[in-house]
């Protein structure tokens, strides 16, 4: 094993990979390295945490971020699902009817 250009990336064969694969899973998900796996010395392949592939997969637009932040900032990021149901509930019925 040995460490590529960022200090966040490790070099593995696959020889090794195939057989440590439960602990390389627990090292890419508790230190947030990535593993490149390599067969014959030629990178095949990535091996990364859920969470690091899903902001690669689908980055955070924007809006949603700015979103995020407000949440926090009132404090609604904190609402239970059924909290919010309770509170949209409430502002239907304040609402008048259309018609």
């Amino acid at each position: 094993m040995r460490t590529s250009g960022s200090e966040l990336t490790t070099v593995v064969s696959a020889l090794r990979a195939r057989a440590n694969f439960g602990k390389l899973l627990r090292q890419v998900e508790d230190d947030g390295r990535s593993l490149v796996i390599e067969k014959r010395g030629t990178p095949k392949a990535v091996l990364l945490s859920i969470r690091d592939y899903v902001r690669l997969a689908a980055p955070e637009p924007e809006v949603l971020r700015v979103i995020g932040e407000e949440s926090k900032r009132k404090g609604t990021d904190k609402l239970s699902s059924r909290r919010i149901d309770q509170i949209i509930k409430a502002a239907r019925a304040r609402k008048p009817k259309r018609g």
